[in-house]
């Protein structure tokens, strides 16, 4: 099988995927199972190469997120019945106004919130930002979304304790306080640049309620609280304070935080630690959450709320984890080895370079991590014969792999589970979003390399 073979037949099943979920509207699960199998055997892994592909794709995502989906999803299920969705809603537009809501939301997400668990953040701020989405005037969905992709994105890739962002200090030998003050110093402009460019374009008609936005669930209860659909409460009288309702799942992302500075510092203190992963983390905010909701709106209501949670974590399950199979696959047949021959770092333009290997590579791959600590690899000895800081290599790599995250990426699957958007709305609030941040993000690098060194 040759390299160029690989590419095609990759291209192809990328792009078939594609085609059959958003023109042809075939169930996502099939169109991305049909995806890996055809790529698989066509690429030289036979059968029992490809079913390994799959099956181990699939099962290695769910070990590592699978409970953390499951437990987000319930927690926040049971803070939507209880009404702390919509009156933590009210009180952020009273306080910031809708006006700033995705800027406070986006920078927020790549900075101070950089300590949680990437998939837990979407399960965690998805419905709070549809939510907020609704109330901020036209196209207030897409703008919030968008908002929400890019501070999460950015954040993971350049702003320590983002997961990338550690990864990348560790290959490259970038110390972490240099890589959180430089990462800091990118991140933000990026963030606020990307959600202005993302406001003004949706605001001027790029977007469509009717093929982007699946159409909202039909309240079956009546709703004391005046929320809109999905927010149907039944709340008794003297309803527990804001602060009370969010209590655990606050409890449980200062422990989520904990664990990440502690693994930082390079302490390890058993019970602390055990508590501070964030699978026994979110268990322990879904309990806390269990009890405060069942005090809110009963315990009629609550079982319900935790029932409807189950329905939905359900299919995102399936979902994420045939995503895992398609990328498990592309991963198998060496994509990855086979466009890293192709570069060298022979180049007059290191960065940009940095920067294109990166995309590249996340196109194909599907993954942030592995396509920002490849490219990184790739040119990184070229760093000292240019006298170029080894941070500028680890931030353009982290920059070029946010370039067109799609459908092998398992959190394209669970934002677009979570917002209720079709498959073509987050293409375009994902997908499209986080690529402008990417490309923003290389634009602010070169000039802050060139006049810091």
């Amino acid at each position: 099988m040759t390299d160029t073979l690989i590419l095609l037949n990759t291209a192809f099943a990328i792009l078939a995927a594609v085609l059959m979920i958003i023109r042809f509207r075939v169930n996502p699960v099939i169109a991305l199972l049909l995806s890996a199998s055809y790529l698989g055997m066509t690429s030289g892994l036979g059968v029992d190469g490809t079913i390994e592909a799959i099956t181990k794709g699939f099962g290695d995502l769910m070990a590592e997120i699978g409970l953390l989906i499951a437990f987000g999803v319930l927690a926040g299920s049971l803070l939507q019945r209880s009404g702390a969705i919509e009156r933590l809603i009210e009180v952020l537009l009273h306080r910031i106004g809708p006006k700033r809501m995705p800027y406070a939301l986006s920078v927020s997400l790549a900075t101070i919130l950089q300590s949680i668990f990437l998939d837990v953040l979407v399960v965690i701020v998805a419905p709070l930002a549809r939510g907020l989405g609704a109330r901020i005037g036209k196209a207030g969905t897409p703008r919030m979304i968008s908002a929400m992709a890019i501070g999460m994105e950015v954040g993971v890739v350049m702003v320590v304790p983002g997961i990338a962002t550690l990864a990348l200090a560790g290959v490259l030998g970038v110390p972490l306080g240099t890589m959180l003050l430089l990462g800091l110093l990118v991140a933000v402009p990026t963030t606020v640049i990307s959600v202005a460019i993302m406001q003004f374009v949706f605001r001027r008609g790029w977007w469509d309620e009717t093929k982007d936005e699946q159409p909202a669930p039909v309240d079956t209860e009546p709703s004391e609280t005046g929320g809109g659909a999905g927010t149907a409460t039944k709340v008794r009288t003297g309803r527990p304070a804001l602060i009370l309702l969010f209590a655990p799942v606050l409890v449980a992302l200062a422990l989520i935080a904990t664990g990440a500075i502690l693994d930082i510092a390079e302490v390890e203190i058993a019970p602390l630690s055990f508590v501070c992963e964030p699978v026994i983390a979110l268990l322990v905010g879904l309990i806390g959450t269990i009890l405060v909701t069942r005090r809110a709106v009963g315990k009629t209501a609550m079982d319900e709320a935790l029932r409807t949670g189950f329905r939905e974590s359900g299919q995102i399950l399936i979902l994420n984890g045939v995503g895992g199979s398609l990328a498990l696959t592309i991963k198998n047949i060496g994509l990855g080895e086979i466009l890293g021959q192709h570069f060298s770092a022979s180049t007059a333009f290191p960065l940009l370079m940095v920067w294109v290997v990166a995309a590249i590579l996340h196109v194909a791959v599907g993954s942030v991590s592995i396509s920002a600590i490849t490219a990184a690899g790739i040119l990184a000895p070229l760093a000292p014969v240019i006298g170029l800081d080894t941070v500028w290599i680890a931030l353009a790599a982290g920059a070029g792999s946010l370039f067109a995250i799609h459908v092998t990426s398992n959190t394209f699957w669970l934002l677009q589970s979570l917002t209720g958007l079709t498959t073509r709305g987050t293409l375009k609030t994902f997908s499209g979003s986080v690529s402008v941040a990417s490309v923003v993000a290389i634009a602010v690098i070169i000039p802050l390399s060139m006049a810091l060194g």
